[in-house]
């Protein structure tokens, strides 16, 4: 699952809040939707596959948001960018994500028993 079909299903309502903000202020979106996109940050940040992608994405990343600042009155300029770091997400090893926690459940679970 790419990361943002993950931020779209756990944070739907953030992140459509989010891209009409930037949408309705191609420049000024930067300042006006920096509290929403506070939101969508603290909406993801807690999800264990999100973090898993942006711990070994993490360059393209930065180069997204690097591009974004750079051009606060063209959003669109940067969507190599996204798709660069999309492209990156989608080659993430995600199989290991969430098992640790999955093998304490059940082993809290079998001494309980």
């Amino acid at each position: 699952m790419a990361a943002l079909d993950i931020t779209t299903k756990y944070c739907r309502k953030e992140m459509e809040e989010y891209g009409s903000c930037v949408a309705f202020n191609p420049s000024t979106w930067q300042q006006t939707c920096h509290e929403l996109k506070m939101k969508v940050a603290q909406c993801t940040s807690s999800h264990p596959v999100i973090q898993k992608i942006r711990q070994d994405c993490s360059k393209e990343f930065v180069a997204f948001e690097r591009c974004l600042r750079d051009n606060q009155d063209k959003p669109a300029s940067c969507s190599p960018h996204v798709d660069r770091f999309l492209g990156c997400a989608e080659t993430v090893d995600l199989s290991s994500v969430g098992k640790p926690l999955l093998q304490i459940i059940l082993h809290y679970s079998i001494i309980k028993s």
